[in-house]
């Protein structure tokens, strides 16, 4: 018990550390996460929005395959990290999937990032038996977040909500439900 409690203070000292006041982005041409001093729901309007590097790795289903964030250049992009041993994901995946499918045809795409899942049969189950249609890419150990600078890789489930231009707009260190996440999308999807 003592050491769960130690690793969640050492993580919240992280995120706290890295605070930098009410900014939560640095300056540079890429998008570089910085801890918002406790926030839980950035949002990033305007010259704040920065560029996300290109995500990539192997679809999660089909093995061989590589799916990028680029592959979605012109939508509204829902960037989810997930892993079938998450408890919340468990709620989130088809709350995702609802949002999806509302949204899909005015240029909305859901993409999850599969973490932390060494078996690739059990994460792939998850998505069979939750009816999911968005692709995920699948990274066990979380390299492509490593191209995230400063994102806190340990926060699962997490969800970074790119615009059309693919610079990030929003981030939710938390679970979320479609009706969360709905307005920012909706309002992206229009721009």
């Amino acid at each position: 018990m003592k050491r769960i409690l130690a690793a969640v203070l050492a993580s919240l000292c992280v995120l706290a550390g890295c605070s930098t006041g009410n900014d939560a982005v640095s300056q540079g041409s890429n998008f570089e996460f910085v801890a918002p001093g406790g926030k839980t729901d950035i949002l990033y309007e305007g010259a704040d929005r920065q560029p996300i590097p290109n995500l990539s790795g192997e679809d999660l289903m089909t093995e061989g395959k590589t799916i990028s964030v680029a592959d979605y250049a012109g939508k509204v992009v829902v960037i989810n990290i997930w892993g079938q041993w998450c408890a919340p994901c468990r709620t989130e995946a088809p709350e995702l999937e609802k949002l999806y499918l509302a949204h899909q045809a005015n240029g909305v795409q859901v993409l999850g990032l599969d973490v932390r899942d060494d078996d690739r049969s059990a994460p792939q189950d998850f998505v069979r038996n939750r009816q999911l249609t968005y692709p995920s890419i699948y990274d066990p150990p979380g390299r492509s977040l490593l191209q995230l600078s400063g994102y806190p890789r340990n926060v699962v489930p997490s969800t970074i909500i790119l615009d059309k231009q693919q610079r990030v707009a929003a981030v939710y260190l938390r679970s979320i439900l479609a009706s969360d996440i709905e307005p920012v999308v909706q309002r992206l999807a229009a721009e």
